[in-house]
């Protein structure tokens, strides 16, 4: 549990919140939201204790652990991965130092005795003969090899090294977790995992994350940070959203009694709490939810952009024919002996916990690198629009906004480009900005708006929702579900992939299986393909 009492945190001449009240209680999970630069990930540190507010104060119980996902990835290069996972529990690590450096003590005295027997009692307290095996539980459950345990954790990729630092936040049941943006770099089925531990960590959780599966999966309420302040709802991300539609919707039809609006209301309530995450919290989440009024749900000031994926001319029959296709870089398999058949209109995803594998197969599709061995063929009549992981060397450029997009559009007309960019969230004067100084956001919806333009019948996009908020991604998933051409898309977005592709491809250095017809959540529930993606790994 953790207590906010009157917090203000200001920077600058406007706070970002102000006179914060909200209690963060045991058996919840908390999803905090908000556009980009609101400060969720600043209000983590204040609730931490990491940072200071101007005013009010953060109360934690006497005795309560609080357990962060630290975001340094360098902080602990030369401890071992094993041991920087027991270093989440700080106090239980200090008693076995304590322990390790009374045990190797040569003069040991009576004094050293009886400290070593405090040490002794309060190491069985905490459960210590058992936090090794736990910390190594949490590490191969995050996909992190047992190999991998002994190593110093310089010697990681970035990609380990976050799972590492995710395992030493889990580890030892704290009291008050505070994680964010957990689900970066993880594949599907670790995010699933990841999903399973919160929906049964009965203490406290308070997440920041673009995922909105996982925000629906694992978040009893969420903490919006709006206006200047933060409320707090009941419910997941998806009824938060809803009802902020619906609260938007009856505002606007002042004709309508305040009797009727208030039934819709409720009658969506019951229907949401109906499906509650959490089953156990299903009643007691009812109770809330039935005291809410219109008046305690108001219309978010967010801002979407406007995603509308069209194409000008058919693609034709003939899409897309891969045969043999293999990568080889300094002698390391890639993937080998692929083939695929891809058909006009098919929303393909390619899956996988590896995704140099899948960013080689879309830079040989798209001409930009070699393949090692076997063919492909695009058919006569397909324009294809690539979307790649790395899109640094697009913006390696002082041109303005407006004459970089000018550049991939057939009209150059001021206006035009202006209104599109204006779709785009660019308004003013950011569109004379250079693109080179452009945020990370900013830059995958300049590529978002290149894409669109490009009015191409086939689009090959990989990983697109990195550095987006919440809004472009929701803006971003709308478009792909209402464009009608053939799409290949890699992605750890499980709403995207779940909502757009009706196809799966799984590609692995020993192989692959391919899946037309099927939903991501119905090609991890079959007993078959769970068979034999025990063989890929």
């Amino acid at each position: 549990m953790i207590n906010v009492n009157s917090v203000t945190l200001q920077f600058g001449k406007d706070p970002l919140f102000k006179n914060v009240n909200i209690s963060f209680t045991d058996n919840n999970c908390y999803g905090l939201i908000g556009a980009n630069g609101s400060g969720k990930s600043t209000f983590l540190k204040v609730l931490s204790g990491e940072l200071e507010p101007n005013a009010g104060s953060v109360s934690v119980p006497k005795g309560q652990r609080i357990s962060v996902l630290r975001q340094d990835h360098f902080a602990f290069n030369e401890e071992r991965v094993l041991d920087t996972v027991i270093q989440g529990h700080k106090h239980l690590h200090e008693i076995m130092l304590e322990r390790d450096k009374l045990y190797n003590k040569s003069d040991f005295n009576d004094n050293d005795g009886h400290y070593l027997a405090e040490l002794e009692d309060e190491f069985n307290k905490l459960d210590g003969w058992s936090i090794e095996a736990e910390a190594a539980k949490l590490l191969s459950s995050l996909g992190v090899k047992d190999e991998l345990h002994a190593q110093k954790m310089k010697q990681l990729g970035a990609n380990m090294k976050v799972r590492v630092l995710l395992a030493q936040a889990l580890v030892g049941n704290p009291d008050v977790l505070l994680l964010d943006e957990p689900t970066n770099h993880l594949d599907m089925e670790t995010c699933m995992w990841l999903e399973e531990f919160l929906i049964e960590f009965n203490n406290t959780a308070v997440v920041v994350s673009h995922d909105r599966h996982f925000l629906n999966k694992v978040c009893t309420h969420i903490a919006d940070i709006d206006f200047g302040k933060i409320q707090l709802y009941a419910g997941n991300y998806k009824f938060w959203s809803q009802s902020r539609e619906l609260a938007l919707r009856q505002r606007q039809d002042k004709n309508r009694k305040v009797e009727e609006k208030r039934k819709e209301l409720l009658d969506f309530i019951a229907r949401f709490s109906a499906n509650a995450a959490k089953s156990r919290q299903a009643t007691s989440r009812k109770k809330t939810l039935e005291k809410l009024n219109l008046e305690e749900i108001k219309p978010s000031s967010r801002k979407y952009p406007y995603v509308e994926l069209v194409f000008d001319k058919d693609a034709g029959n003939d899409l897309l024919s891969v045969k043999g296709l293999g990568k080889t870089v300094d002698g390391e398999v890639i993937f080998k002996d692929f083939s695929l058949d891809l058909n006009k209109g098919e929303k393909t995803a390619f899956i996988g916990p590896n995704d140099e594998i899948k960013t080689a197969l879309f830079e040989v599709l798209t001409g930009e690198a070699e393949a090692t061995a076997g063919e492909y063929q695009w058919g006569k009549a397909v324009k294809y629009s690539y979307f790649p992981k790395d899109f640094g060397p697009y913006f390696q450029t002082d041109l303005p906004l407006i004459d970089w997009l000018r550049q991939y559009s057939q009209n150059h007309d001021e206006g035009f480009i202006r209104s599109f960019l204006g779709k785009m969230l660019f308004g003013g004067d950011d569109v004379f900005k250079s693109v080179r100084v452009l945020s990370g956001g900013e830059k995958v919806r300049c590529m978002l708006a290149r894409v669109m333009l490009s009015k191409a019948n086939t689009l090959i996009l990989d990983e697109p929702t990195n550095h987006l908020d919440l809004e472009s991604i929701t803006a971003l998933n709308e478009g792909l579900v209402r464009f009608n051409g053939t799409l290949i898309l890699a992605s750890h977005d499980h709403a995207i992939v779940q909502s757009v592709a009706d196809r799966i491809v799984e590609i692995t250095p020993k192989g692959y299986i391919d899946r037309p017809h099927y939903t991501l959540d119905e090609y991890y529930k079959n007993e078959n393909i769970k068979a034999q993606r025990v063989k890929l790994y």
